[in-house]
């Protein structure tokens, strides 16, 4: 049984697997979870070829039942969890005018609905890890846009603003009890997510994935005397 224990959604590629990928390396037992079990079933093998205890749980996590199984699954499988990872996300551009109820829904469900979900099934294990050393932490993944606001993106930042706000209560509420939470926001990261720009910036100009896990990395090291409530990701010369 590993000493430690993680659960990050969104794990089959890009910023989840490259974080999974870093908790494995520092010895945490992971559940990972995403959408479609042909991508996360990989993940997982790798993973587990390299040495980690891996639970893979599909399911979107946008349905409350899900949510509450992914936990479930790492419950039984580990008895405590010392990082939560929310990084399932998606993003659906669309000037105002024309946006879709349909997917307003999917994003304020997946962005953020999600997370809050993931916060209220883990409160137990996570205030335990807290009890234990004072250095449970919580990582939710939200953007630049969750900074500035962008048209066209303008629910996606709706969202991830909203992330940010939810991180910064966290910590007010939760930070007392050990338990540490960090909003990640990222500019354009090389994943599937920013195929849309890649004509007018190019892969090699943007951030790595392994550029947030190793920020994560750095997370898990600090003394529990330091909270990082969030970090900016920005390309050189950009937004500074």
């Amino acid at each position: 049984m590993a000493e430690r224990a993680a659960i990050v959604t969104g794990a089959s590629s890009g910023i989840g697997l490259a974080i999974a990928k870093m908790l494995g390396e520092e010895g945490h037992g992971l559940t990972i979870a995403s959408r479609r079990p042909e991508k996360l079933e990989p993940a997982a093998e790798a993973l587990r070829a390299a040495g980690v205890a891996v639970e893979a749980v599909p399911g979107n996590v946008a349905d409350e039942d899900v949510v509450k199984e992914i936990v479930q699954r790492h419950r039984d499988t580990y008895g405590r969890l010392d990082v939560l990872v929310n990084n399932a996300g998606l993003g659906i551009g669309a000037a105002v005018a024309e946006i879709e109820t349909k997917r307003l829904d999917m994003q304020l469900d997946v962005n953020l609905r999600s997370y809050v979900l993931f916060y209220r099934e883990c409160a137990d294990m996570l205030r335990a890890a807290g009890a234990e050393h004072r250095n449970a932490q919580v990582v939710n993944t939200a953007s630049v846009a969750g900074k500035s606001g962008q048209a066209w993106l303008s629910v996606y930042a709706a969202t991830k603003f909203g992330v940010v706000g939810f991180t910064q209560a966290m910590n007010k509420e939760l930070g007392p009890e050990g338990i540490k939470s960090c909003a990640l926001c990222p500019g354009f990261v090389d994943t599937a997510m920013t195929d849309f720009v890649k004509e007018q910036v190019s892969a090699e100009e943007m951030i790595r994935p392994e550029d947030i896990a190793e920020s994560v990395r750095m997370l898990l090291h600090l003394s529990p005397a330091c909270v990082i409530p969030e970090i900016i990701y920005h390309r050189p010369g950009e937004g500074l």
